[in-house]
């Protein structure tokens, strides 16, 4: 069976992410995936492992009843993929941060993909 190319692993990702499939957007993830958040030139959250990615990403799922990432572009370098994003998303619960639940949040950014022969190792997101 050939090896799925970096943009289908992307795309996959991308969809199962949209769609609130956990199982799918861990797929292409390495075991040892390196999970990485990064808001207004901060780092805010930083996960080692499929499990630790698994357990963010469920909690994240019940923050929104909607969200959206749209891929806007894709740059491949030798060592990582970029892609740009549009990201729309519906709060689906009032926020510490004083954001209310049915906020709409609309925002670009970008993410970063390192990969191994046939996984994702490393992802990087960027708002």
């Amino acid at each position: 069976m050939p090896m799925k190319s970096r943009a289908e692993m992307i795309r996959n990702y991308i969809n199962a992410y949209n769609n609130f499939d956990i199982d799918g957007m861990v797929t292409d993830l390495d075991e040892n995936i390196k999970f990485v958040n990064v808001s207004d030139g901060n780092v805010d959250m930083t996960l080692k492992g499929l499990n630790a990615f698994r357990e963010q990403a469920v909690q994240a799922k019940n923050l929104f009843s909607k969200r959206t990432q749209e891929i806007k572009s894709i740059l491949h370098k030798e060592e990582e993929t970029e892609i740009l994003i549009d990201y729309h998303g519906v709060l689906a619960t009032d926020l510490p941060n004083g954001l209310k639940k049915g906020t709409e949040l609309n925002l670009q950014g970008r993410s970063v993909f390192k990969f191994s022969v046939d996984k994702i190792v490393e992802l990087t997101d960027i708002s």
